[in-house]
């Protein structure tokens, strides 16, 4: 009988189910690897959607500034042209019925109403300011005016109107105030009491 070298022979049916199995570590692998391009993915879906709302917060704050600028830009033409409105309006209202053609100052005031339509039609609105209180971020007082025929405060008279260009003051209107009349002091009347 011949001995056989046991490094030669294979192992046997009981050392099989003793020695450790080789345990595969691809999937394992493949499934740490999946997860980290998954967190990787979020993080670049999360910096596309920040980037995104970064251009359309840019888009609007460049095309409010850009509004903002012509607007500022048609306010002073604006100004010009409401000079050249009080300067007719003051002739018109100077002129007398009877020195002119009826048909030229027709004309004269056709003008002035195509100037205030498209005023109105570019944002330009009239501040009113008669019998109204005294707002000083819309309306400048130029005098005081003491009088018994309206409340201390109020609008008495208008001096030069007041514009606002799309809800912003463009010019205060220039105003007269009532003031209260200043008298002298009257002593109240003593009862029968205080004078005994």
């Amino acid at each position: 009988m011949k001995v056989e070298d046991e490094s030669q022979r294979g192992p046997g049916p009981d050392e099989e189910a003793h020695q450790p199995e080789e345990v595969d570590v691809t999937p394992l692998l493949l499934t740490e690897q999946l997860l980290e391009a998954q967190r990787e993915k979020d993080q670049f879906r999360t910096m596309a959607q920040r980037a995104q709302a970064d251009l359309v917060n840019y888009k609007n704050r460049a095309l409010a500034e850009m509004e903002e600028i012509r607007r500022s830009t048609n306010s002073q033409l604006l100004l010009k042209m409401l000079t050249t409105v009080d300067d007719l309006e003051r002739a018109l209202s100077l002129v007398p019925q009877d020195a002119v053609a009826p048909g030229w100052l027709d004309g004269l005031n056709l003008v002035l109403r195509n100037i205030n339509q498209t005023l109105d039609s570019e944002g330009v609105t009239r501040i009113e300011a008669q019998d109204r209180d005294f707002e000083p971020r819309e309306l400048e007082a130029v005098q005081y005016r003491e009088t018994s025929d309206a409340e201390e405060g109020k609008v008495i008279e208008v001096i030069r109107d007041g514009y606002k260009y799309h809800g912003k003051v463009l010019r205060a209107a220039q105003v007269i105030v009532a003031k209260e009349p200043e008298g002298p002091e009257v002593e109240p009347e003593k009862t029968e009491e205080e004078a005994q």
